[in-house]
């Protein structure tokens, strides 16, 4: 047994048993104090961590849930957009056709007034034509007695034929 009490672990086992026995109670509550005070710091930066991390879900989820409005806000900003486009396409259309069949209309009119000019100048000179060739079949086939009451005739001809025309 003196071996034992002769080597350096026996006495190290020793004093650190008298030294826990005499110092234990002294150096065991401070230090069971950091501890727990450590594992408090540790325990709310959890709890820290843990509500930082559901408001960062939070807002997230908000960041999803306004992604989503405002793609249905430009979905149907879009849409609407399409929608007033055609619209818009359809009242031009329909613009140009009506401006195109006035166009035509009064072209149309145009013409008719055009071809009304040209059948009256053709009675006009038609009849021109036959008063002259009257007035010369007359001529030569009437006594002179008669020609004055006869160039009165023919003279108010022209106007009764075209009162009558009109």
């Amino acid at each position: 047994m003196s071996s034992l009490f002769h080597e350096a672990g026996f006495w190290f086992t020793v004093s650190l048993v008298l030294f826990f026995v005499l110092f234990g109670k002294k150096v065991w509550t401070p230090l069971a104090g950091l501890l727990d005070a450590h594992a408090n710091g540790v325990r709310q930066d959890l709890d820290e961590a843990a509500r930082l991390r559901r408001e960062a879900e939070q807002m997230l989820e908000d960041a999803k849930r306004d992604r989503e409005l405002a793609l249905v806000e430009a979905r149907s900003v879009v849409e609407h957009s399409r929608v007033q486009a055609e619209e818009m396409a359809a009242r031009a259309r329909t613009e140009a056709e009506d401006l195109i069949r006035q166009r035509e209309k009064q072209a149309q009119d145009r013409i008719a007034a055009a071809e009304r000019a040209a059948v009256d100048e053709v009675r006009v000179a038609a009849i021109e034509a036959a008063f002259a060739a009257s007035h010369k079949l007359i001529e030569q086939s009437v006594p002179a007695v008669n020609e004055k009451l006869i160039d009165d005739a023919l003279a108010a001809l022209p106007s009764a034929l075209t009162k009558r025309v009109a």
